[in-house]
């Protein structure tokens, strides 16, 4: 099982907003990835994702993504992403769960079961869904609950080894998803600074990014596993 955050895709050009002062491309969090926000100019909402989506076209996995791929060629993996990109799938990863929603889907506003692929690149005002309302962008905003939280926790009480690549587990619920890995399993926390989860057993740190440490990573796997 893999965590991933914005550190893996910031190696791949994608802004990170905790990198950039508490920005997001110029702009507040509060303003652009919030309920309270989409209520208040979901105009602007729509155009700051609409950007987010062609950087994200743009963008090409980097090698942090590919060791990821290759493990699957020695391992059963699962990745847990609090990413929205797409890079994980187009570095050739199958198993992937995203636990913060998709920037190449939307959903109607009425009825959060109705998620649609977004064609091209922009999703506007006026686009609708079948039963005639506003579609916003498939995303888990700050304030919202995370749909597939206890499907991941699941998931990650199963796991063998656990690896935590580019987050700082600082951002909940799915900073909490280490907790629920049993204790006999082997954690690998690639980050180059140190998060402080002393209360986790078999931890090991690689304080690299995410390129470099899933290189290494990858090598102590395979020595340990044949």
């Amino acid at each position: 099982m893999v965590l991933t955050g914005a550190g893996i895709s910031a190696e791949s050009g994608l802004a990170t907003f905790r990198d950039a002062g508490g920005l997001w491309e110029g702009h507040k969090v509060e303003d652009v990835a919030t309920p309270e926000a989409w209520q208040k100019n979901p105009e602007r909402v729509l155009t700051f994702y609409n950007q987010r989506r062609k950087a994200a076209r743009q963008a090409k996995p980097n090698r942090a993504h590919e060791v990821l791929s290759e493990l699957q060629q020695h391992f059963d993996v699962t990745i847990l992403t609090q990413n929205v990109d797409d890079l994980h799938e187009r570095a050739g990863s199958k198993k992937i769960i995203h636990l913060h929603g998709s920037l190449f889907e939307s959903r109607s506003t009425i009825d959060p079961l109705l998620i649609y692929k977004i064609k091209g690149e922009e999703l506007n005002m006026g686009n609708c869904c079948e039963r005639g309302s506003q579609l916003r962008p498939h995303i888990v905003w700050f304030g919202e609950m995370v749909p597939m939280m206890e499907v991941a926790a699941r998931r990650a009480s199963l796991a063998d080894i656990f690896l935590v690549v580019g987050t700082s587990l600082m951002v909940y619920p799915a900073a909490g998803l280490i907790d629920y890995v049993p204790d006999k399993a082997v954690k690998y926390i690639v980050d180059p600074k140190k998060p402080e989860i002393l209360h986790i057993p078999n931890l090991r740190f690689v304080t690299e990014k995410a390129s470099l440490g899933l290189e290494i990573v990858k090598r102590h796997l395979l020595n340990e596993n044949g």
